[in-house]
């Protein structure tokens, strides 16, 4: 395939070998199909039309910029990102809606479906799922004060949902750190793109039964979670008494519930942090990831460019790209189904 001259043989063959080498450690080859013009001549607003779907969802719901940020969140950890969350059953598919971190607590898939219809006005059959989930993400940060970046496009839409991988795969509000952060590592995230993805949590709601075990009867102690401040504890211990509503909903960051900004690291400095496995990124002792919420905390310029890399990074998992996949006309169901 290649010819050398003999006195060019040694360079030529030292720039190959240096080419094999970056494509060697490249992960997710399949990233490289991904770009941000994708779309630039076959549906040039298609940023547009998501950004100004989000937005009118955001006048009737403040919560619904978080919800939609965590359906592209559970869908790339599963099968990457793909679009399979938005599959609802049917006789062949068992959907993720109904895995265990998704059950009753996934929402926005109607938003979704107005967002597609909006597309689809424009440029039907060209946009997939997957690609409008990832630019609902970015605009539902960047229109919530957030920072705004380019959303490398190109992803076709799964054939099929993974109930089982959602329920392994996802990491968990009662997980701890070690267990996260292998779930970051398998899909290849670090410490970094741990620590940045979870400050989307400086905005939205949790329910009362994705923390309650740290209020009563942690691990099984009896006792409350000596992490948690002491008054932040009792104000929660009042939202969500011992034999209340476990559906019951409590800002995740009190102190700027629906804007994206750093307020959440400083939360954790002060033991405010709402999940357990919010609060392990600051109080495990030793831990890489203290210094980086520590950074976050005191600047947070580094956070927003560290959080749009790694919403990138996590977009950028196992894409279905190419011939692979397809571009669905419905995001609830395959294509002739």
């Amino acid at each position: 395939m290649f010819s050398f001259s003999s006195s060019s043989s040694s360079s030529s063959y030292s720039m190959l070998l240096a080419i094999s080498i970056v494509l060697a450690f490249t992960p997710y080859e399949s990233n490289a199909q991904l770009n941000t013009t994708f779309y630039a001549s076959t549906c040039p607003n298609v940023s547009s039309i998501v950004r100004n779907a989000v937005q009118q969802a955001l006048q009737s719901d403040s919560r619904i910029g978080a919800s939609l940020i965590r359906l592209h969140f559970h869908d790339c950890f599963v099968n990457g990102c793909d679009a399979s969350l938005l599959l609802d059953n049917s006789g062949s598919i068992q959907s993720e809606k109904d895995a265990g971190p998704n059950a009753n607590s996934t929402r926005g898939f109607d938003v979704v479906d107005n967002i597609k219809t909006a597309v689809e006005n424009s440029c039907s059959g060209i946009v997939s799922c997957a690609d409008i989930l990832a630019l609902a993400a970015e605009a539902s940060v960047s229109l919530s004060g957030g920072p705004s970046w380019s959303v490398p496009l190109g992803r076709r839409d799964s054939l099929t949902a993974n109930q089982g991988g959602a329920n392994t795969s996802i990491p968990s509000p009662t997980e701890g750190l070690t267990n996260i952060t292998s779930k970051f590592s398998a899909v290849g995230l670090n410490t970094n793109d741990l620590v940045a993805l979870s400050g989307a949590h400086t905005f939205g709601r949790a329910q009362c039964r994705s923390f309650s075990g740290r209020l009563y009867n942690f691990n099984g102690t009896g006792n409350p979670d000596p992490t948690l401040n002491s008054t932040y504890l009792t104000t929660l211990q009042q939202t969500c008494p011992q034999n209340g509503s476990g559906t019951t909903l409590t800002d995740l960051d009190p102190s700027s519930a629906d804007n994206f900004d750093n307020n959440y690291y400083a939360n954790l400095q002060s033991n405010r942090g709402l999940l357990q496995s919010d609060q392990e990124l600051f109080s495990t002792s030793g831990s890489a990831t203290v210094s980086i919420v520590n950074n976050f905390s005191s600047n947070q310029s580094a956070f927003f460019e560290s959080f749009a890399q790694s919403m990138i990074n996590m977009g950028n998992i196992s894409p279905l790209t190419g011939s692979n996949g397809e571009i669905r006309s419905n995001c609830r169901k395959v294509n002739g189904s």
